[in-house]
């Protein structure tokens, strides 16, 4: 109908089909996305938004599909069912449309398999695998078949390449002979109306025999088919026919091949063109950053956070627009250039393009009526030949909007009653919403009057709004304030601009009491607006704050609670290995002292009773560190003097003996020893050992002096036992040769050394030392209960 299309275009509803169109691969598609049309059928609307909808979801997570450059070859299919041939081009045609069905369908199958509304679409879809193979391998160009279309085609071509072989042979003799050379213009081989020529001079043409085909422009010059190769032009001329017969055949059967599959293509084409639009709205989504509003077949129309699509989106302010709930009509006021025609424009635009199956630019929160239609009476469309003003021109089209508008309806008008007598345009605006309302539509007004203001706010079902203005920049924000009449602000804007006080004053005192009381009221109820948006937006940023203080609270509870069970089961774990350790190291010494009963008899028992005694002692003291596995508190330690070369200290951290190579540097780290490891100690973490001082030579070894200061044996207390175990060999003989030198001096005879048993390799180097050692009368390895193979029992001398 027409006025709908006059609507639809001043929303300008025919620019977004534009930018759809220009999301289409294909010619088709394109064609068909101007030709959208809203659908006052809610089924249909939603059939068409359930496809937009999954299609962006496919596109979102998986691509979108190549449809592109399709040509419609409906006709053509048709025309090779009846048994006409087609082109070289028309089969190509066809062959890229079956590859793009076959493509198609292979990312259909790529997605996952959830259901989506467009599986109609794909399943519609009919490939032809053998049949583009044909095309393509038979067809080379839109000029060119290929020699592999037929193994006739193939031999036929075979021989014509031999046969002008030949000729060309014969005629390089020619050209190249001494007898013959001399009667050509040029050396050359051409051909003229398909055969074999050499250029002759005029003045000789008789001199080489054979048949005149054609002569140069200044006669200087005549091509002439020489007699030797006339049999072979004619035999390629014959070839050539056959060549032709063969091609054309091919053709017709490829023609009669697709004209079998011709309603198969036929759907196919018109499914994968439905696809291409149903893909290209989901693109132009995309471009919008659009969302799938809620649909209902009647009520109201929220929109949230809406923006008008061909408005710049780094430029649009979002807005809130509703109507037709609480309320059938919306009067929106405010100063010119606020943003009250890009409102209205924007509610309109809006609602088509959900009726045309179209994602819209506002959140998904959104509601869209769909309306049996959408009237909108915006803009000045004057008309000098039709002697229609401003005025005529708005109330012919309200009139035409009556007649026409349905309950079901959504009716945009963009300054109501302007254009004549304040009074009577505002009278007249307040009559035809009252029409309106009568009939049941919805509608959304624009206006500068006061009287429709007050009629919005003492009338139910009918809303004030407004478009809020800074009046201390001049420029408008562009948010639609609901439930709040607008103001002009004429006198605020003349002022700023420079209007002289006096004259601003004087329009002051003409305007009524009443408008002037009504004025205040607004201006009131605006300032009381302000103060609690920024009350509430206050009050929004205090519960974010709290909610983040709550979750980081609740965060660190449940740390707190997951690392005090972590702890809780290292305990248990750690005294369940304390408990086994224990046992272990006790049922040893019961062990050891079964067998010392045993040798009771033996010569030796009184040193076995002494070294019982010493390692039972030494056992104990082990079980009761074992049991109590906490730590003492580190105590801070001091130097009694500076450290000098070849002091013995004890490495805190690591529990090593060490000798000092090289005192403290400026950085406070000491070079020390300890085996065969050289390295850089702090100060802070070594201990001085009361122990013979040894002097280094520059290299870091032992200079051949050695001064002692030994103690007492009273003040000494030695272990029988050496641990060896994790050590290399290297540091495993230097603490034995310490060890035992603290034995003997200690008076002790027996010793265990702990070596392990592992490879053998530790225990080999252990004895070899031992069997070579000043201090040592016999060793063995250790019996039952002593640590078998693990460990060497040792007498010292």
């Amino acid at each position: 109908m027409y006025y709908i299309e006059k609507h639809s275009r001043v929303l300008e509803l025919d620019k977004i089909l534009l930018m759809l169109a220009d999301c289409c691969g294909c010619p088709t598609a394109k064609q068909q996305a101007l030709a959208i049309r809203p659908s006052d059928d809610y089924d249909t609307v939603c059939k068409r938004m359930k496809l937009t909808t999954d299609a962006s979801e496919l596109a979102s997570r998986f691509g979108t599909p190549s449809i592109r450059d399709v040509k419609d070859v409906t006709a053509t299919v048709k025309r090779a069912q009846v048994g006409s041939s087609l082109t070289l081009k028309e089969l190509l045609d066809v062959a890229h449309l079956l590859k793009v069905i076959r493509t198609t369908v292979e990312y259909r199958q790529e997605c996952e398999n959830a259901e989506t509304a467009l599986d109609y679409l794909f399943h519609a879809l009919s490939p032809n695998s053998d049949l583009e193979s044909l095309i393509f391998d038979s067809i080379l160009s839109e000029d060119e078949i290929a020699d592999t279309a037929s193994s006739e085609l193939r031999d036929i071509r075979r021989k014509i390449r031999n046969t002008e072989a030949g000729i060309r042979s014969q005629l390089e003799k020619i050209i190249r002979s001494p007898a013959t050379s001399k009667y050509l213009q040029d050396q050359l081989i051409t051909m003229r109306d398909g055969r074999f020529v050499v250029p002759v001079k005029s003045e000789h043409r008789n001199d080489i025999k054979g048949m005149i085909h054609d002569t140069s422009s200044s006669g200087a010059t005549f091509f002439i088919e020489p007699a030797a190769v006339v049999e072979a032009n004619n035999e390629i001329r014959i070839l050539q026919a056959k060549e032709r017969e063969e091609i054309n055949r091919i053709i017709a059967a490829m023609s009669a091949r697709v004209g079998s599959f011709a309603p198969y293509i036929c759907e196919s084409f018109d499914m994968l063109i439905k696809l291409d639009l149903c893909f290209a709205k989901a693109k132009l989504a995309k471009k919008m950053r659009a969302e799938t509003p809620t649909l209902t077949p009647k009520g109201a129309i929220i929109l949230k956070q809406a923006r008008h699509p061909l408005i710049d989106s780094t430029k649009i302010v979002p807005t809130d627009i509703a109507v037709g709930g609480e309320y059938d009509t919306l009067v929106v006021t405010g100063p010119n250039t606020g943003g009250k025609t890009v409102t209205i424009k924007t509610a309109g635009l809006l609602t088509l393009m959900a009726c045309c199956g179209l994602m819209i630019p506002a959140l998904s929160t959104s509601s869209i009526c769909v309306c049996d239609a959408v009237f909108a009476d915006i803009g000045d469309e004057q008309s000098i030949e039709q002697s229609l003003s401003t005025f005529s021109s708005h109330i012919t089209n309200i009139i035409k909007i009556l007649e026409d508008v349905t309950p079901n309806s959504l009716v945009l008008m963009d300054e109501l009653g302007a254009g004549t007598d304040p009074v009577e345009g505002a009278a007249l605006a307040i009559a035809i919403i009252e029409r309106l309302r009568k009939i049941g539509c919805k509608t959304i007004a624009t206006t500068h009057y006061a009287e429709i203001k007050m009629y919005a706010l003492q009338t139910p079902g009918v809303e004030n709004a407004s478009c809020e203005f800074d009046v201390a920049s001049l420029k408008p924000t562009y948010r639609l304030l609901t439930g709040v009449p607008g103001r002009s602000n004429a006198f605020a804007i003349s002022q700023r601009l420079g209007m002289r006080e006096d004259i601003i004053e004087r329009a002051g005192e003409l305007i009524s009491n009443e408008n002037a009381r009504f004025e205040d009221v607004v201006s009131k109820l605006e300032e009381s607006r302000q103060a609690m948006e920024k009350e509430l937006e206050q009050l929004r940023s205090d519960r974010l704050a709290a909610q983040a203080y709550r979750r980081e609270a609740e965060d660190m509870r449940r740390r707190v609670e997951a690392e005090k069970n972590r702890e809780v089961e290292q305990a248990k774990a750690e005294s369940r290995r304390i408990i086994e350790k224990v046992n272990y190291q006790a049922q040893q010494l019961l062990d050891e002292l079964d067998e010392i009963k045993k040798q009771k008899n033996s010569e030796n028992f009184a040193d076995l009773a002494a070294r019982a005694r010493a390692q039972v002692k030494s056992g104990v003291n082990t079980l009761y560190e074992t049991a109590d596995p906490i730590e003492e508190k580190k105590q801070t330690y001091k130097l009694p003097r500076k450290l000098v070369s070849g002091d013995t200290v004890l490495i805190n951290s690591l529990g090593r003996e060490g000798t000092v190579i090289s005192p403290p540097d400026n950085s406070g780290n000491a070079l020390v020893q300890a085996g065969i490891m050289k390295m850089k100690v702090p100060v802070d973490d070594l201990r001085l050992v009361d122990k013979p001082k040894v002097t280094y030579s520059g290299k870091g070894k032992p200079a051949g002096g050695v001064s002692k200061k030994v103690t007492s044996t009273a003040e000494r207390s030695a272990s029988t036992e050496l641990d060896l175990r994790g050590m290399t060999t290297e540091e495993a003989l230097m603490d034995l040769d310490a060890f035992i030198d603290n034995c003997v001096l200690s008076g002790l005879n027996l010793i265990t050394v702990i070596h392990g048993k592992g490879t053998g390799a530790l225990r080999t180097a252990v004895h070899k030392h031992l069997r070579g050692h000043k201090n040592v009368r016999t060793f063995r390895l250790g019996v039952f209960g002593e640590g078998e193979s693990g460990v060497t029992i040792a007498e010292l001398k």
